[in-house]
């Protein structure tokens, strides 16, 4: 099983997103997967937003998680976007997000896919590691932060 920081490599990292609006983020973070990840752009988009409309991923504490299990990805990865202003994702605590991981898989490496996304949502229930995310000022500093409280 990849470690958090193994399956978000540093050209996926967006240390201050362009987007200000939900789907325009996930746009903009699936745009970074590249095409060793992603085999239909589209198809990966419609995935998240259908994913996103059944339930928010903006799990609180200016944090989303956007995901989704789907054919139209090679492998399991993330994409990190961090935003000052804040996106609304309609979080559970009705608070804008600041740091979203998008995570997608396969769809046949469910396993992964719940393991990976319950490792994220772990990890940032922690506020010391979601200052450091906020702090880190390269995407090789975000890596840092992820691999030392992995």
């Amino acid at each position: 099983m990849s470690r958090i920081h193994e399956l978000l490599p540093a050209e996926a990292v967006v240390l201050q997103l362009e987007s200000t609006e939900k789907v325009a983020v996930i746009r903009e973070l699936t745009r970074l997967l590249g095409t060793d990840v992603v085999a239909d752009e589209k198809a990966l988009l419609e995935a998240i937003l259908r994913r996103e409309n059944l339930e928010s991923t903006g799990i609180g504490m200016g944090v989303a998680l956007p995901h989704a299990r789907t054919l139209a990805v090679r492998r399991t990865a993330l994409a990190f976007g961090r935003s000052d202003k804040g996106v609304d994702f309609n979080s559970l605590d009705s608070k804008p997000c600041h740091l979203v991981f998008l995570i997608v898989a396969p769809e046949d490496r469910k396993t992964e896919y719940i393991m990976t996304l319950a490792r994220v949502s772990k990890l940032l229930r922690r506020q010391d590691v979601r200052s450091e995310l906020g702090r880190a000022d390269t995407p090789e500093a975000l890596l840092e932060v992820l691999r030392s409280h992995e």
